[in-house]
């Protein structure tokens, strides 16, 4: 197909047909005889021309340029045509070249749906496009590429404007879109107007962007808001220039506003919930010669109907709160940013200072408001430090580890509230759950609560995830090394009016040898999983964890692992498992890990579960896993068998010795009292006064004696069993302390700065004597407790009441 291009002289346009850059002259045009890679028509030229290929639109691209000259002459004002017509449809640009005085002003004005402004490199969904610049002493500034469907609705320039439209070759279009009229002097680089109707956001940048903004120069943006919305103005991305005189500025004229205009620094936060039509503008200052920088600017107006409880203010007093900071965000943040397209929500703090993060600090009160119609899409995340680093100012102090009323009054859903413990090496944090207790979270055992909290342990050399737990368990407290950090996390829209107060509690103790220690006081006939912490990645090298297990008094423990190894090959040093009851003479099992785990057994004391770790070879990892159950004690049949028996034989030996008794006093004389002469019938006086103790002397025999009692080894000679001992004190031999069972020690240990050996075995309580107590009145003045538990204390008590002569006189 052939194709005449005519232009008029009078119209000063050229047209240019050439290769699109960068392809090879595959395709050609031909005009007459004459084949040629490029084609320029002047004004007042009538030219034919084809191609020599059937898809020229691959191959080449269309200018069309038109000069205006409203300096000499009058402007052709009004609106902008495509001309000419019967061009081949190839990519085409439409160029207005309109030259003007600066002391005139240019307006383009664009029909409906208007423009919207794009970053570089950004296309339009159609592929048109117009391009703004501004001629102003033969410098060139770029005011912005736009695309149709937005709010610009007019761009008045001082000087003059190159203007560009971009088409592709498969969309017909018959008008330009925007018309060109005079206006007077602006006195700075441009205006741009935009419309906003209804909820809606713009994104707008500065000229040039993300090039700098010209040097000392003014521009404004006039934004038309209906009387019924509300605006707000949120800078996303900004650059300074390093200025040598003025100061970089944005100025807003807001009408109704007591101070007009109202300065902001770039770094400032923009205002807000702004009623009705506002101007904003970006000035310029004098630049550094040597070092200019760059000035620039992206921003965004978002519009959006007042709420219904716009002037309802939520109180939050964080006055009498230390070092916590509250942040009221979007749900998502900080990873998720807000499309532009989203609807926003903001937080504020007074009418005009409106943002969609707020953060507030401890130690003041805050009165804020939202400015969003679903309130379901904001979070609230909290963060609190406690600290210790002596620990005689704090090891007696408790901390509640619980969500302040003042943010659970807010209509906000909380999603997470951190405490960072920090302390010493030597200083340890304990937590405790006393009446709700805490439930490790395990496959096994899932939570159901509406919130849970994480539980981390951290040095600098290591960081270990003790687990994660929520309300309704078994574990009342919970020691640990090093800094940590708990975080409480909820699940849905539960929390706000959670009916289980929050009993978590925090305190400083002294140093703990284990990383871990927990206390675990299940309910009767639970069934309790726990696992060793940092399950993920394993228990790290050398590190000890101990459970404490609480079994009733009327209960029997089951105590089972979940595998029958540990699961690891050791490179330096050895893993254990120890498992001992807190009885008298209790056997502790101990496995290493190249041995079976313990079976399940029975446990009828509280006992303790300790796991040490070793250096792990490669891609092996210690993850242990235990259970424990319980169930009501059962008496033995066995037992109960082997007692009655043993009643029945001592009424059997009661009834012999009765017998005897009765028949040896039909014949004998009534008892007679014996005159001891080595017996003391007077109490200890105080320490020092006598040289024997009561180990030495005869104060336990009895002054009186039956005698039946004298015949008493016949009893014994005939196989009689012998009267029970009465009144005898028994030494305490149990457990002294509630420590877990130390593993076998090993050099590879690290972390541990207070040695196993060190410990000295608690004293005993009182003697191991087991004498038979023997009762005399006190004498006024004498103490009642001189007899010590040194030997060197006890005083001689003997004074004679009856020879010894007489006494074996009777006994014969």
């Amino acid at each position: 197909a052939s194709f005449t291009v005519s232009l008029h002289k009078a119209d000063n346009t050229t047209v240019m047909i050439k290769l699109k850059p960068g392809l090879s002259p595959s395709c050609r045009i031909r005009m007459k005889t004459v084949i040629m890679s490029e084609l320029k028509i002047k004004p007042g030229e009538n030219v034919t021309f084809t191609f020599t290929c059937s898809t020229p639109e691959k191959y080449f691209i269309t200018e069309i340029q038109k000069n205006i000259d409203c300096v000499s002459g009058p402007c052709p004002f009004g609106d902008v045509h495509l001309y000419p017509p019967g061009l081949p449809r190839l990519n085409r640009t439409y160029i207005w070249d309109v030259k003007a005085s600066t002391k005139a002003g240019l307006e383009l004005k664009f029909s409906a749906p208007w423009l919207r402004q794009i970053e570089p490199g950004e296309t339009c969904p159609d592929s048109i496009s117009y391009n703004i610049n501004s001629c102003i002493d033969k410098a060139m500034v770029n005011i912005g590429t736009f695309c149709r469907n937005g709010s610009v609705s007019r761009v008045k320039l001082l000087g003059g404007v190159v203007m560009s439209l971009h088409l592709p070759w498969h969309l017909p279009l018959s008008t330009s879109g925007f018309n060109i009229a005079n206006r007077a002097s602006i006195k700075r680089l441009c205006i741009i107007e935009s419309v906003l109707k209804g909820e809606s956001s713009i994104t707008l940048m500065s000229p040039n962007y993300p090039l700098g903004f010209p040097e000392d120069e003014l521009m404004t943006w006039q934004f038309v808001i209906p009387p019924n919305m509300r605006a707000s103005v949120f800078f996303h991305n900004y650059s300074l220039s390093n200025c040598e005189r003025k100061e970089e500025r944005v100025e807003y004229y807001i009408p109704g506003s007591p101070s007009n205009p109202e300065v902001f620094k770039l770094s400032d936060s923009q205002p807000a919930n702004i009623a009705g039509t506002f101007n904003m503008s970006l000035q310029g200052c004098d630049q550094d010669a040597q070092n200019p920088g760059v000035l620039r600017l992206l921003f965004r107006v978002v519009v959006q109907h007042p709420q219904v409880d716009e002037n309802v203010t939520h109180l939050v007093d964080l006055s009498k709160e230390k070092n916590m900071t509250v942040t009221i965000h979007s749900e998502g943040w900080p990873s998720h940013i807000p499309l532009m397209s989203e609807p926003i929500c903001l937080i504020c703090k007074d009418p005009r200072t409106c943002d969609r993060v707020l953060t507030l600090t401890s130690g003041a009160v805050y009165r804020i408001s939202f400015l969003c119609k679903d309130l379901s899409r904001l979070r609230i995340t909290a963060e609190k430090g406690i600290g210790c680093m002596d620990i005689r100012w704090c090891q007696r102090k408790i901390y509640s580890l619980s969500v302040p009323k003042a943010i659970t009054r807010l209509p906000i859903r909380l999603h997470k509230f951190i405490w960072k413990l920090l302390a010493t090496d030597l200083i340890n944090v304990e937590i405790t759950s006393l009446s709700l207790k805490l439930q490790q979270y395990v496959p096994e055992q899932k939570c159901n609560t509406s919130y849970s909290y994480s539980i981390v342990s951290a040095t600098p050399e290591t960081e270990l995830n003790v687990g994660v737990f929520c309300p309704g368990g078994s574990i009342e407290k919970i020691q640990m090394r090093n800094n940590i950090t708990i975080s409480l996390k909820t699940f849905g829209k539960g929390f706000i009016n959670e009916t289980i107060p929050q009993d978590l509690k925090m305190s400083f103790v002294p140093h703990i040898k284990d990383e871990c220690i927990f206390t675990v006081s299940p309910n009767p006939k639970a069934k309790v999983y726990l696992q060793t912490p940092n399950w993920h990645y394993g228990l790290p090298p050398y590190v000890s964890v101990s459970w404490f297990i609480v079994v009733p008094s009327k209960q029997t423990a089951r105590l089972g692992f979940s595998e029958d190894r540990m699961g690891i090959a050791c490179e330096t040093g050895r893993a254990y498992v120890n498992v001992k009851e807190e009885a008298p003479g209790a056997e502790e099992i101990v496995r290493r890990e190249d041995e079976l785990l313990p079976q399940p057994r029975s446990m009828y004391h509280n006992f303790w579960v300790n796991v040490s770790n070793c250096k792990p070879a490669d891609k092996t990892q210690l993850t242990l896993q235990f259970w424990v159950t319980f169930a009501d004690k059962q008496i033995d049949l066995g037992i109960i068998l082997a007692v009655v028996a043993g009643a029945g034989v001592l009424t059997a030996i009661g009834l012999t010795v009765c017998c005897v008794k009765k028949k040896k006093k039909k014949t004998q004389n009534p008892m007679v009292g014996v005159y001891n002469a080595n017996v003391n019938t007077q109490m200890p006086g105080r320490k020092g006064l006598f040289g024997k103790g009561r180990q030495n002397n005869e104060s336990h025999v009895y002054a009186v004696i039956d005698d039946a009692v004298v015949y008493g080894h016949l009893l014994k000679e005939s196989n009689g069993s012998v009267a029970p001992e009465v009144d005898v004190y028994r030494p305490f031999d149990g457990p002294i302390g509630s420590l877990p069972p130390s593993p076998p020690s090993f050099s590879f240990r690290k972390d541990i700065k207070l040695s196993s050996n060190t410990e000295e075995e608690p004293l005993p309580l009182t003697d191991t004597d087991q004498d038979t107590y023997t009762f005399a009145h006190q004498k006024s003045g004498q103490s009642e407790d001189n007899g010590g538990t040194n030997k060197k204390d006890k005083g001689d008590t003997s004074v004679p009441l009856l020879e010894n002569k007489e006494q074996d006189g009777l006994v014969e």
